[in-house]
């Protein structure tokens, strides 16, 4: 996150107004809910947990278990757990 000086981008007048409420402290404006990206939309990152999540899922459906997919996987057996019995696994 960057920051930018309050000056570059407010009057003088509302930093005045701010200060009356928060004066020498940093703050974080959140974006408006309009705004937001959902998570992985700026990056591949939530297709390639997808993918990875549904390989996980056939092989263990042949039968695979769930300690061979975690040492294989490299995660936690409750993380496979999750992943293998999750809604998604009858999709």
């Amino acid at each position: 996150m960057s920051y930018i000086n309050i000056y570059d981008v407010l009057p003088k007048e509302i930093v005045e107004q701010i200060q009356e409420y928060v004066d020498g402290v940093k703050v974080y404006i959140p974006k408006k809910a309009d705004n937001r990206k959902s998570w992985g939309s700026n990056t591949d990152t939530k297709q390639l947990v997808s993918s990875r999540n549904h390989q996980i899922r056939l092989e263990h459906q042949n039968g695979l278990t769930v300690s061979e997919l975690a040492q294989k996987y490299f995660l936690a057996e409750k993380t496979i757990q999750k992943i293998v019995y999750s809604r998604q696994s009858t999709e």
